[in-house]
């Protein structure tokens, strides 16, 4: 065997190693539990005791056919008035890599309590939507929703 040789063999072991580290990365496990987005929601909430249930519409399909792209809507009750209004709603999960999905910051000139985009969904799951009023109160809806083709399973 020449030493060029040898430099090839040793190129392709390295390409081939760096192509499998490559796809370990892009494939990491759900890390999310139900604790997780426990302990997220009680960070969001500055320690409350729990969100009231009310005021908080949260709306996306129960059962999503495609993971990578479900669309997610949350509406707040609120006159959005300078004494009365939303200054955030954030979004939370239970199986995804990371239980904090997206926090919007609002203010009285947002004109709407109302956020719209979608999300990918590791698997079927409850989503929790919460939000922080200009009073200090926390109020919450959640959802059940079934992924019949998970985001990070797809091949």
């Amino acid at each position: 065997m020449t030493a060029p040789h040898r430099d090839t063999l040793n190129r392709r072991r390295l390409l081939a190693a760096g192509a499998g580290a490559a796809v370990v990365a892009l494939v990491r496990p759900a890390l999310a539990t139900p604790q997780g987005m426990a302990d997220a929601i009680r960070a969001f909430a500055e320690g409350a005791a729990r969100a009231q249930p009310g005021r908080v519409r949260l709306e996306l399909p129960a059962l999503v056919e495609n993971g990578n792209s479900a669309p997610l809507t949350v509406t707040v009750d609120s006159p959005m008035t300078p004494d009365a209004f939303v200054r955030r709603i954030a979004v939370f999960n239970e199986k995804n890599p990371q239980p904090n999905v997206a926090t919007f910051h609002l203010g009285p000139r947002s004109g709407r309590a109302f956020v719209s985009t979608r999300m990918r969904l590791a698997d079927s799951q409850t989503i929790v939507a919460i939000a922080e009023l200009s009073d200090g109160t926390f109020w919450s809806d959640s959802a059940e929703v079934i992924v019949t083709l998970a985001a990070c399973l797809e091949g």
